[in-house]
């Protein structure tokens, strides 16, 4: 069976060989997803799901402790609805698809799948605000949208994918972009508290904001690869939306104004960070606090009495003492359960034998590193807890190292081309701020603005590509 362990390991092909394969294998592999017979559109399979469950309710919870109320929105937008907000719409009309027929009769209107429901909030905030007694109003939808993408990967880029949408309405600019700050901050102490990814936080600059926003910010994290993951998102609409909907207030001075809103999203991407932040050549990964499995329980010569109970013994004690725990009776060779379990990414493997039970022990198994040790059965409860945290550290640490090799300065648009071209990563450099400088990055380095970090550093006076006046120092990078 040792031999079936191995080519149960060689179906992933090596990170380093081809990236984009290892992924794909460790998305298919691991059983996450699977394809469906609409391009473009993926099966969420038991453990990929199991995982977005964990992540919308660990969200869930930080979202209702700041007083959002979940709410659900029709899927479908009438082209008119849509067209009120023209930035909007123009952004992504590209990527909009139509229902045009109802049954065997043609639409009188077509009607838009969402892409992103802005203007659906918009129409449900103009029929409930009426006066500052109304607002603030800090709704979140939990939902799936659609957007007709011309390619499509696993996570990362799926015509319908499941995420979240916070819609906020506030009397005030400064309450609104105070919002926007805080659902930033949610995600990422999320993102590395929870799935130890570390994240670089800022602004977009005016080419990269989202489609009718005032300002748009963000959380970049660096995948394996060292390529940037923008990983969520959060957006200052001003009172542009509220003009083209009509939404107006009567204030405390008695006169009418306009409300300020915000949005702000995650996606099943995170998902796609998770495992290009953390798998390697076994498969995939998981941080403990994000795992739908914390510690697999494995039965050694499972045949010998006593040693299925034993295994079911400690999943009752581990279960009991809130911990997520499996064990696996089947007819599977012990190499099997191992190499499979390694692959599905749970962090922590527990192995119990006859002589284990014999000398009232188990053995531990760290996913992360591989390291093995022998618990005393009565320390068990303690020491898993104490391991799974150890394990979110170790793999924080790592990512951030990761993070913290691969972040370069540079002072010329050459050195910034060259870093980026031997090293790959995040490149950091000043910036004047003109479009036509971020556009010949792009062009000529390969890539796009990341953010302007809110940690400034002065890294000179001048901007590296034009020779011009700074104004801020910005990461660039090669994204997903």
């Amino acid at each position: 069976m040792a031999k079936d362990n191995k080519k149960q390991v060689e179906q992933i092909t090596d990170m380093e060989v081809d990236f984009a394969q290892w992924y794909t294998d460790v998305c298919k592999k691991a059983e996450l997803i699977d394809y469906s017979s609409v391009k473009g559109m993926f099966i969420l399979r038991p453990l990929g799901y199991a995982i977005w469950e964990n992540v919308q309710k660990g969200l869930d919870a930080e979202f209702k402790k700041t007083g959002h109320e979940n709410v659900y929105l029709p899927m479908l937008i009438p082209e008119s609805l849509l067209e009120k907000e023209k930035d909007h719409v123009d952004g992504f009309a590209p990527e909009c698809a139509w229902v045009t027929m109802g049954g065997s009769e043609v639409l009188e209107e077509r009607l838009c799948i969402r892409p992103t429901s802005e203007t659906l909030f918009c129409e449900l905030y103009s029929n409930i605000i009426q006066s500052w007694r109304d607002l603030p109003k800090l709704y979140n939808q939990w939902c799936s949208v659609l957007r007709w993408e011309k390619t499509s990967r696993p996570f990362l880029r799926h015509r319908e994918f499941l995420w979240q949408e916070g819609h906020t309405m506030h009397a005030t600019a400064e309450e609104a972009v105070e919002e926007t700050h805080r659902m930033l901050n949610i995600y990422a102490d999320f993102c590395e508290q929870v799935l130890a990814m570390p994240v670089v936080k800022g602004r977009k600059t005016d080419k990269e904001k989202f489609s009718g926003a005032e300002d748009t910010y963000t959380i970049e994290c660096m995948m394996h690869d060292r390529k940037a993951l923008q990983s969520g998102t959060s957006h200052y609409f001003g009172d542009g939306f509220a003009r083209a909907f009509d939404i107006t207030f009567t204030d405390k001075n008695n006169k009418q104004s306009y409300p300020h809103q915000t949005s702000w999203g995650v996606s099943t991407r995170i998902i796609g960070g998770i495992i290009m932040t953390h798998g390697d050549n076994n498969g995939l990964k998981l941080p403990p606090r994000i795992a739908p499995t914390q510690v697999m329980v494995i039965p050694i010569a499972q045949h010998k009495p006593g040693v299925i109970e034993a295994a079911e013994g400690l999943v009752s004690r581990l279960s009991g003492a809130g911990f997520r725990v499996k064990t696996d009776v089947s007819d599977q060779s012990p190499g099997w359960k191992f190499a499979e379990y390694e692959m599905k990414g749970v962090p922590l493997r527990l192995e119990i034998g006859p002589k284990d039970i014999e000398n009232g022990q188990c053995v531990l198994v760290r996913r992360d590193n591989g390291e093995k040790s022998f618990v005393p059965l009565s320390e068990l409860e303690e020491t898993v807890a104490k391991t799974l945290d150890d394990i979110h550290d170790a793999m924080y640490q790592k990512a951030k190292q990761n993070l913290l090799d691969h972040t370069y300065p540079a002072h010329s648009l050459e050195e910034a081309k060259q870093l980026q071209a031997e090293h790959g990563g995040f490149i950091k450099t000043m910036w004047c701020g003109e479009l036509e400088c971020e556009l010949r990055m792009k062009e000529e380095a390969g890539m796009s603005s990341r953010c302007i970090p809110f940690e400034q550093e002065n890294l000179g006076d001048t901007c590296p590509i034009c020779g011009k006046p700074a104004k801020h120092m910005i990461y660039w990078g090669v994204a997903y």
